[in-house]
């Protein structure tokens, strides 16, 4: 596995890895919420972070991890190689750069939850809403 930084090209493939990583993830969501976050994901998130990709011996990617100064906004694994240590790879890079590093995670998202806590992050507090004032909890969470 290779952590290289994400280009313009590899977008189109990132957002097909966010589908299905949301789809087997986000219980939470319908198909409706996915499909309006997608245009968003692709117009506004990726282009606005420092995103870094996992990919293999073909470039193919793995796993990508979305970051704004020290917080995490967004970790996606392609879902069957999850457990596998994509995840953890991804956070010890952007860890390598960082005295500290935060993330909001949703609470209706308990493998996403303790992967984090498992990594070593504590939670700082909750918001009953998410970032778009949807009732999607989010925990924020914190590693020094």
């Amino acid at each position: 596995m290779i952590i290289r930084q994400a280009t313009l090209a590899d977008h189109p493939r990132l957002l097909a890895l966010w589908q299905r990583s949301v789809r087997a993830t986000h219980h939470f969501l319908q198909d409706a919420d996915i499909e309006a976050l997608l245009p968003q994901l692709r117009d506004c998130y990726l282009p606005a972070v420092e995103l870094w990709v996992a990919v293999d011996a073909e470039d193919s990617p793995l796993g990508f991890i979305g970051l704004n100064a020290n917080h995490v906004e967004m970790l996606f694994v392609e879902p069957d190689l999850r457990g596998k240590g994509i995840g953890r790879a991804l956070l010890d890079h952007a860890r390598s750069t960082r005295s500290q590093l935060s993330v909001d995670v949703n609470e209706q998202n308990p493998e996403a939850v303790g992967f984090y806590r498992h990594y070593g992050f504590a939670q700082t507090g909750r918001s009953p809403l998410d970032g778009e004032g949807r009732p999607f909890p989010l925990l924020h969470l914190a590693l020094n």
